[in-house]
């Protein structure tokens, strides 16, 4: 569904020198600064697959969703969306895909939502049968019924971006690239969006690039994950072999409810990093997986323990990890 080969994006920025006199020097000589968004990234995403797209901020995530949406040019390489060209912007391909920014809204503020959604249906020529089943569909599987008829700047943040996700989704496109779409929402509603994508991409085949900060939303509903980092790519695969490229380490919790009886503030593991809380008293050590065994041995021998929690390193972490090798 989705080709994309040594996709660049450089970006050329003026650097104004501080000041009046800066400013008027410039009028004259210009010193430019080039910066490469997106560097020689290539990938394939099949039919009906759910990818995410991982990278800190500025790495090109955004850049590379607005090449693929054919809003900005790539200064070299191709990308090719269900046989399309983005490039070319053909009404086409425009009906096939659908782009959401979480930081932007294409609903008009000062109107009800179904207003916005009734202009969107005679954009993409939305036969009136097949919009209101459409609608109906949404509606019931975001919960939001009853807020069609409210003013979009009236809503709530979580139930603008299910506003968006609708309009995204009126003219039922093939493939949907979401940009951070869970930003600044609550719990609750990020669930409720994250079980709307994950039925939605279930029930009607779409494929599907998510950029996320948010490891909940990649853990919940991406199998295989592409990280980017400084504009260019520099992990595609599963995400469980994303989780175990740090050596599928573990973190062990222990907390000691007698300060120093058994565990002197200065106790530390012989397999791993050892780190203490001093208002808790709670020790938490890195290790290799394969001497969680022996580790939660040595601990529960040393002396009375209250808990002991044994988890994988956060998802989190090991990103930055990845990150930081970079």
């Amino acid at each position: 569904m989705i080709t994309v080969r040594n996709l660049t994006r450089v970006f050329r920025t003026y650097k104004k020198q501080p000041g009046f006199w800066g400013g008027i020097k410039g009028l004259f000589k210009r010193q430019f600064e080039e910066t490469a968004a997106a560097r020689d990234i290539s990938f394939d995403i099949a039919e009906g697959e759910f990818v995410g797209f991982l990278g800190p901020n500025g790495a090109g995530k955004t850049t590379t969703l607005k090449m693929l949406s054919g809003l900005i040019y790539p200064s070299s390489g191709t990308a090719r969306v269900a046989g399309f060209d983005p490039t070319k912007r053909e009404n086409a391909y425009r009906r096939l895909f659908a782009l959401v920014l979480g930081q932007k809204n294409q609903l008009w503020w000062d109107l009800p939502a179904q207003e916005s959604f009734q202009l969107l249906r005679h954009i993409y020529g939305i036969p009136a049968k097949q919009f209101r089943e459409t609608l109906d569909e949404l509606v019931d599987l975001l919960g939001v019924r009853g807020k069609l008829d409210v003013m979009v700047r009236e809503l709530s943040l979580g139930e603008r971006m299910k506003m968006e996700l609708i309009a995204a989704l009126l003219h039922r496109p093939r493939v949907l690239f979401l940009d951070e779409p869970t930003i600044g929402l609550d719990v609750v509603s990020q669930k409720a969006v994250r079980a709307f994508l994950r039925d939605y991409n279930r029930r009607h085949k779409v494929t599907i690039l998510l950029t996320s900060h948010y490891m909940a939303d990649i853990k919940e509903l991406c199998e295989r994950v592409i990280v980017i980092h400084k504009g260019s790519k520099i992990y595609d695969g599963p995400l469980k072999g994303l989780e175990s490229s740090s050596g599928s380490r573990k973190k062990i919790i222990t907390f000691v409810p007698e300060a120093g009886a058994c565990f002197p503030e200065a106790w530390q593991s012989r397999h791993g990093e050892t780190t203490r809380d001093p208002a808790s008293g709670k020790f938490t050590v890195r290790i290799p997986g394969e001497n969680v065994v022996a580790v939660s041995q040595e601990i529960l021998t040393t002396g009375p323990v209250a808990d002991i929690t044994i988890e994988d390193v956060p998802l989190e972490d090991v990103i930055t990890e990845l990150f930081n090798a970079h």
